[in-house]
């Protein structure tokens, strides 16, 4: 499976956000969804995830993690921006048993990435 996130880019603090993950080659449907951001000069840090199947929607703190399944995407909501939120975005695919996996070997397929930077 190919991914694909979008919808970063420059945003003020307080602001709200969402990050979409456009799946290809194979149904999003068979994998778990994890997001993790990484910051400059910082480890890449796991955000959250949601399983393949069951509830669509999990909601962590100031992140919401959701999916279409139909629409072969997923996404992730931001609210209350801080600066310290400001890092490249990453969702990724995983058929782990473990599926909230914060472990990024856990995770089959990467996409790109999508910076987001919040100003102050």
């Amino acid at each position: 499976v190919q991914l694909q996130a979008s919808g970063g880019g420059l945003m003020q603090a307080g602001d709200s956000l969402r990050l979409s993950c456009k799946a290809s080659g194979r149904p999003l449907s068979n994998y778990h969804i994890g997001w993790f951001r990484q910051a400059p000069g910082s480890e890449r840090e796991f955000v959250t995830a949601i399983r393949r199947s069951g509830d669509n929607t999990h909601v962590k703190g100031r992140f919401t993690v959701s999916r279409s399944n139909t629409r072969n995407e997923a996404y992730l909501q931001v609210s209350s921006l801080s600066p310290e939120d400001t890092a490249v975005y990453y969702c990724a695919a995983s058929t782990n048993v473990r599926y909230y996996s914060g472990i990024p070997d856990d995770y089959i397929s990467w996409g790109p990435g999508t910076q987001v930077t919040v100003s102050s």
